[in-house]
């Protein structure tokens, strides 16, 4: 399972989605998440999985490692799918019991769950082809007008960068953890769900322990060469848009003037 969560990870490829300005591929996602949820249609979703496998075809990233991340969320999308799919008000269309399917909850389901998915795999997409230096620097541009109004514009992106390269740190950590206890006679996986969870102690301080410590070295370290925000800092490589930054930026448009032509005349 943990060997499964692939957020926060980078995969080197020699792609067009890889040479784009992170800023392109930040905005992209978040307007892709946007449109996901403005789209009210089946016709619509069949766009957005279109426009989706293409990116994921333009970047070269194997399909079954992207969709390996899906494993970890299983239960929260089982869980959406069964919340809509039996509470939601409409149509009966089966009943057994307190149980009650409709038509409108069976259609919200389905939506909710394709939404769900496109939604992991697009901002997945994102980390996969784009560093965490890259992040933060795309980041930090894009929020740059926010200086004005005093926000801690270059401290938020470092957070958020450092969040996300500990990801995969932490997760190569909780392996190596769950081997040596598992080498000791720990069992994580029999038992109920309470047996399951009281389990996950000898997992989880050592764990703690360690990310405090990698925190503190971190922080000491930081310490040590002065650092003090970025004030007066400059780049190795500043960020500056190419042509194909300019016709991404085109062809997000045009998908974003789609998704609102499909919305307004109610399409499918």
């Amino acid at each position: 399972m943990i060997r499964d969560i692939t957020i926060g990870q980078y995969y080197p490829a020699d792609s067009l989605l890889h040479k784009l300005d992170p800023r392109v591929k930040l905005v992209g996602t978040i307007l892709y998440i946007i449109s996901l949820f403005v789209i009210d249609s089946y016709y619509g979703i069949a766009v957005s999985a279109v426009v989706l496998f293409a990116i994921i075809k333009l970047s070269k990233v194997p399909l079954k490692f992207i969709i390996r991340g899906l494993k970890t969320v299983f239960m929260l999308l089982l869980f959406t799918v069964a919340f809509n799919l039996f509470f939601t008000p409409g149509n009966e269309l089966v009943r057994l019991g307190f149980i009650r399917i409709t038509e409108e909850g069976l259609h919200l389901s389905i939506k909710m769950a394709i939404r769900l998915v496109f939604l992991i795999l697009g901002s997945s997409l994102m980390t996969f082809t784009t560093t965490p230096n890259q992040l933060t620097d795309g980041l930090e541009r894009l929020m740059h007008p926010l200086r004005k109004i005093k926000v801690p514009v270059h401290e938020i992106s470092m957070m958020m960068s450092i969040a996300l390269r500990f990801i995969p740190i932490l997760m190569e950590e909780t392996d190596k953890i769950m081997k040596a206890q598992m080498a000791r006679g720990a069992d994580f996986e029999s038992g109920g769900l309470i047996k399951r969870a009281k389990s996950l102690i000898p997992l989880l301080v050592p764990l703690f322990v360690s990310a405090f410590r990698r925190a503190n070295d971190l922080a000491m370290a930081m310490e040590a060469r002065c650092y003090q925000g970025g004030e007066g800092r400059t780049k190795m490589k500043p960020l500056k848009y190419t042509t194909r930054d300019i016709l991404s930026y085109i062809t997000l448009c045009s998908y974003a003037a789609f998704v609102i032509f499909l919305k307004m005349m109610k399409i499918g």
